[in-house]
């Protein structure tokens, strides 16, 4: 087995992909979970390109202009985290699976092991990612 995704994993990712999902209900956890999704089909960049597309879809859909709170380095940042954590588990048979087994990915204050506050919230890392300056993310 690899890491897979689940029916309810499918129907999920529709609903973010066709905006009906609340933006209120897309928290650090969706986020988690639509990145191993992605991930789960496709590679790094790929995933990186289509989280991308959907949570600036979802923000527009919803009449959020993109500029002021979609974050390039936090999502690539994320999403290679969970990627890191995907190579560790080797499979899992849906998100939630992988999420269970990889709880510490819940901590949505990770990113500040590896980045410095005015690094990691700068108008740089924001429009584009920036690499850590505290700790480089483990290969």
């Amino acid at each position: 087995m690899k890491h897979q995704i689940s029916a309810d994993d499918q129907r999920f990712k529709k609903c973010v992909e066709e905006c009906s999902i609340p933006v209120t209900e897309f928290n650090h956890l969706a986020h988690v979970r639509l990145a191993y999704i992605y991930l789960a089909e496709s590679d790094v960049d790929e995933a990186n390109r289509q989280l991308r597309e959907v949570l600036i879809r979802l923000l527009k859909h919803n009449n959020i202009n993109p500029v002021d709170k979609y974050h390039e380095t936090l999502t690539r940042g994320w999403l290679l985290a969970v990627y890191y954590f995907m190579k560790k588990t080797k499979d899992a048979d849906s998100a939630e699976a992988f999420i269970n087994a990889n709880d510490i990915l819940l901590d949505s204050q990770i990113m500040m092991t590896h980045y410095s506050s005015e690094r990691l919230f700068s108008g740089e890392a924001r429009q584009l990612f920036v690499e850590p300056d505290l700790e480089a993310f483990p290969l």
